[in-house]
């Protein structure tokens, strides 16, 4: 029993870290460094977060005004940005056995 709990940990793991290298190439736009924002997912290095544009969205406003708000933005940041939370949403955290 113990070996098959490992054994599946080790494979969600395994999956976990392939979804994140394809990350790098599905959100190009998406980026996070400690000294920008204090590490949050921003917009292509700029002090723009995603929790910024998302809650624009979520709060009914379209794209064309929140371009028009962040002129520097173009239509695929807030793209990427709606597919980064998406991402997140179905991301799950695995429980490890204690030894």
């Amino acid at each position: 029993m113990g070996f098959v709990f490992l054994l599946a940990a080790f494979l969600d793991l395994w999956n976990a870290l392939l979804s994140l290298s394809g990350r790098m190439s599905l959100f190009n736009r998406i980026t996070q460094q400690s000294e920008v924002m204090g590490g949050k997912a921003c917009i292509r290095g700029m002090r723009v977060t995603v929790g910024m544009v998302v809650s624009q969205i979520a709060a009914g406003r379209s794209m064309d005004e929140v371009l028009a708000d962040y002129p520097y933005l173009e239509r695929e940041d807030i793209l990427q940005a709606l597919r980064y939370a998406a991402w997140l949403a179905e991301e799950r955290e695995i429980a490890l056995a204690r030894a």
